[in-house]
């Protein structure tokens, strides 16, 4: 009989699938099924059958009504069930045929691999002639292969690819993490990189390939497997199966989200790195794991007012009750105007409808003689004045202007100064502050005011379209020095973007990431979402 405290269930990302795919009408069955399966797995009336021909002698299949079926591997050891499909019962059993999961003997993960008859007994692989085409992967040793997550029955496979198309085709096939070593090797990394980066076992300790309790702890594993713990969350899940990324992460994901920084940390990638969900399981983790106390804050703040909005609903997802009251969701403009309005400020934020035509006044102060587009003026105001806050003809000569372009002399920077200075003039007649200025002064009050907010942590999303003053608030608004205060802040941005306004450097807004910079490189969503 089974020890009912000792059952581990755990469900495949492949199930969330198949079960997005069952009628509504059926679901309501299907989740009756996983409580009463989680409950107890050997429960009378599940109907446990072997597959007849199933390639994996561990799979079952069990009774969810009179015709749908659920796919169950159940190893011959240990009290560990997983969930892997649930359909009709001929198309059940049809996906569970040619499907074998065991554990890999040098990453310790669950793997998953779809047979071809030809392959559960590969032939060996015949030497290539001299002149024949070699492989991408010729040049690396099986063993090099296997430490890699390559399953020993798809080496053969690895060996057959020599081309691009090839390795793209083969995709679909392999694991995961065998497909991602092998493709970062083809694009030039080293052996020696690629194993580095890799999340492997302890060496001195050999890998149980009969223990799966212990494999669904890899973080490989992680990305294909979840332990059902909690009835709600499963109930939440399965509400939007789809959705993998509340679920499953990435090991590099995963590794960003929970590691205790030790200071400020900033983590680009380019479209696809799902650079967002990183920051929202990171804020997660942080206000249940970290900051626990009832009046702890983690403040998740990103450029627009409908991110914040989409954010606050995923994170609502994902998040329990409890944990969610911690978190606040806002995106920066609104925390710095309604932080300002509180404290009594008589300006009208302005976004360009009210100041623009303001700026062509300006511009008939430009001086006739030095000849430049009006585009450089806006640019030199945008990404001079306003992110060093430069207010005065001495503070302009003084200002950096590296990346600019063009030089300018003490001359030419006293001869184009009346643009800013009338532009700055007709802002205050009229009531108006640009969103920069508004950041700034939300920063200054904050400073004379010695304001401590509840944040214990700052989780910044889209930081590639914030510019110094917003950086600069965001470092005041959190107590203490930056420097040594863990898990305080967690800054995502693009790696790829070439709109920015200007560039930010950290640093000079009091945010020191030295030794503290990462990046996501691999596209981590899912198949069906590409």
């Amino acid at each position: 009989m089974t020890d009912h405290k000792k059952v581990k269930v755990a469900m495949a990302a492949d199930f969330l699938t198949s079960f997005s795919k069952v009628p509504k009408g059926q679901q309501t069955k299907v989740l009756n099924f996983i409580n009463k399966f989680r409950a107890d797995p050997m429960t009378p009336g599940l109907n446990y059958e072997k597959i007849e021909g199933a390639k994996d002698p561990n799979m079952r299949s069990v009774r969810i009504d009179q015709s749908y079926r659920g796919i169950v591997f159940k190893p011959e050891t240990g009290n560990v069930y997983m969930l892997l499909w649930v359909d009709k019962h001929d198309e059940a059993y049809a996906w569970a045929k040619n499907r074998i999961y065991s554990i890999h003997p040098e990453t310790g993960s669950i793997q998953v691999i779809e047979v071809e008859e030809s392959l559960v007994e590969p032939e060996p692989v015949a030497l290539s002639e001299p002149e024949a085409e070699q492989g991408l992967f010729s040049h690396i040793k099986d063993h090099y292969l296997l430490k890699l997550g390559v399953p020993e029955i798809q080496i053969p496979l690895v060996r057959s690819l020599k081309t691009e198309k090839d390795l793209d085709e083969a995709g679909a096939e392999l694991p995961q993490e065998a497909y991602e070593a092998i493709f970062f090797l083809a694009a030039g990394d080293s052996l020696e990189d690629v194993l580095r980066s890799m999340e492997t076992p302890d060496p001195s300790k050999a890998v149980d390939t009969e223990d799966y309790e212990a494999a669904l702890d890899k973080p490989d594993s992680k990305r294909r497997f979840f332990v059902v713990e909690d009835e709600l969350e499963l109930a939440s899940i399965l509400n939007a199966p789809l959705e993998k990324w509340r679920v499953f992460l990435h090991p590099a994901q995963r590794k960003l989200v929970k590691k205790e920084w030790n200071g400020p940390v900033r983590v680009l990638g380019g479209a696809g790195t799902s650079k967002t969900v990183v920051a929202m399981h990171r804020a997660r983790w942080l206000a249940q794991h970290v900051f626990k106390k009832e009046n702890d804050r983690v403040l998740f703040t990103t450029f627009t007012r409908n991110l914040a909005a989409d954010i606050r609903k995923n994170l609502t997802n994902i998040c329990k009750p409890e944990v969610m009251r911690r978190i606040e969701v806002v995106n920066l403009d609104k925390w710095a105007s309604d932080f300002l309005r509180k404290g009594g400020y008589d300006y009208k934020i302005d976004y360009g409808r009210l100041s623009g035509p303001l700026w062509k006044r300006a511009l008939d102060t430009a001086p006739s003689d030095l000849s430049f587009e009006t585009s450089f003026y806006r640019e030199e105001w945008d990404r001079v004045i306003q992110p060093q806050a430069v207010t005065s003809l001495d503070a302009y000569f003084k200002a950096v202007r590296v990346g600019r372009g063009t030089r300018l002399s003490r001359k030419a920077r006293k001869a184009i100064w009346p643009v800013f200075e009338e532009y700055r003039i007709l802002l205050n007649e009229h009531g108006l502050r640009e969103a920069d200025d508004a950041l700034r002064d939300a920063r200054l009050l904050l400073k004379n005011k010695n304001k401590v907010f509840p944040y214990q942590s700052i989780v910044v999303d889209e930081a590639q379209d914030m510019g110094a003053q917003a950086f600069k608030l965001i470092r005041q608004m959190l107590p203490g020095p930056g420097d040594g205060r863990k898990n305080d802040l967690f800054i995502v941005g693009d790696a790829h973007q070439r709109i920015y306004r200007h560039k930010v450097i950290l640093g000079r807004c009091g945010i020191n990431i030295i030794g503290r910079g990462r990046k996501l490189r691999i596209n981590y969503r899912t198949t069906d979402e590409t």
